[in-house]
């Protein structure tokens, strides 16, 4: 099934949405939007309510030269990965961290710039690695277990369906682990997500063995080779710029979400 960039970004922006965690608060009317493929004025309105997401996806394409940030190439580099990441540019980056982000983070405004010199891109692992405040607070006995979690199921994460039944499947996948000093891929677990309700959802003709991307306890999207191996790279290049910095996290350093 063809489907165009507003409906991407539909299947990966409902996960959160549905918990509350990101995004306006219509769920179901985003829900409704993935469920019929229709794209009109109304789901281009409720995409723009992510506070989150949609800055990077209007740098994205003003930075490349594509008019519509609701363009499949912008969504799909932003939540899978794609060159296109590399062609923003380090200074418009930096200009946007800036602007969204200076006033709101204080003294952990370097540690974020420093994410950008060492090779942080507009993908949604370097949002959830590098800008959200779970990273800061691994190192919290309390919170540690809540701030991984909250970091695997967050980040777009890949996997292999293994068995389905009804509208879950049990997929094959890597969880993060923190072993005190870093965080890194754990080895494969199975886990159980959703692709639709009562027989509704996004993604259709999933298979065993399909490779899937997952967004907290959903499936978005089924994953070609290419895509499979671009979601992992950005993930692990965003693993290793936070690992080099995990130490001078503070708490929160940004609101925004999604």
């Amino acid at each position: 099934m063809v489907i165009d960039g507003a409906q991407l970004f539909v299947r990966y922006a409902y996960p959160p949405n549905a918990r509350g965690s990101c995004g306006p608060e219509d769920s179901d009317a985003l829900f409704q939007y993935g469920q019929t493929g229709v794209t009109d004025p109304g789901l281009r309105e409720l995409a723009k309510g992510f506070a989150g997401a949609w800055p990077y996806l209007e740098l994205i394409a003003g930075a490349t030269g594509i008019p519509d940030p609701l363009d499949y190439r912008v969504v799909e580099a932003y939540w899978v990965g794609s060159p296109l990441l590399d062609a923003v540019g380090t200074n418009n980056i930096g200009n946007s961290m800036e602007d969204r982000f200076r006033a709101r983070t204080g003294m952990q405004f370097p540690h974020l710039v420093e994410g950008v010199l060492a090779g942080g891109v507009p993908h949604h692992s370097f949002h959830v690695f590098e800008v959200y405040p779970w990273l800061g607070l691994l190192r919290d006995d309390r919170r540690f277990a809540t701030a991984l979690h909250v970091l695997d199921q967050c980040r777009i994460r890949w996997g292999e369906v293994v068995a389905i039944a009804g509208d879950e499947a049990v997929v094959r996948s890597r969880p993060l682990a923190w072993d005190g000093v870093a965080l890194h891929l754990a080895d494969p677990i199975l886990e159980t997500a959703k692709f639709a309700v009562a027989g509704a959802g996004f993604v259709s003709g999933l298979a065993v063995g399909d490779a899937v991307s997952l967004h907290w306890d959903w499936i978005c999207d089924k994953l070609t080779a290419g895509q499979l191996h671009r979601l992992r790279h950005f993930t692990e290049r965003h693993l290793k710029i936070a690992n080099t910095g995990v130490e001078h996290r503070g708490a929160a350093i940004a609101l925004e979400r999604g």
